[in-house]
């Protein structure tokens, strides 16, 4: 599965990367995760992704960050705060799971 994660400057996102990857790895998953920063997500979107995920400190653009998806065909979600440490692998495995399915 190809994830995209878009946060404010695309750095802070490398430990929730790594958890998701372990965790996807734990249930026999191969994970392919990018991190970009805000002014990057409109054209890297549009790039083959499975799902794109909104990270807490973005959420309040959002709606922005889904018009784009919708437009590229990728389904869109926000990384809820509890699921965005290096303790929420499982968490956000479940939601980006769930956010794909929809």
């Amino acid at each position: 599965m190809k994830v995209l994660f878009v946060c404010s400057g695309g750095m802070s996102s490398a430990i929730v990367v790594n958890a998701l990857k372990k965790e996807g790895e734990k249930k026999g998953q191969a994970i392919e995760v990018l991190a970009v920063g805000t002014q990057e997500f409109d054209s890297e979107v549009k790039n083959g992704w499975d799902v794109a995920m909104v990270a807490p400190q973005v959420k309040h653009r959002f709606d922005g960050f889904k018009a784009s998806a919708d437009e590229a065909g990728v389904p869109c979600g926000i990384i809820p705060a509890q699921a965005y440490s290096p303790l929420g692998g499982p968490a956000l495995l479940k939601i980006i799971t769930e956010t794909v399915q929809k």
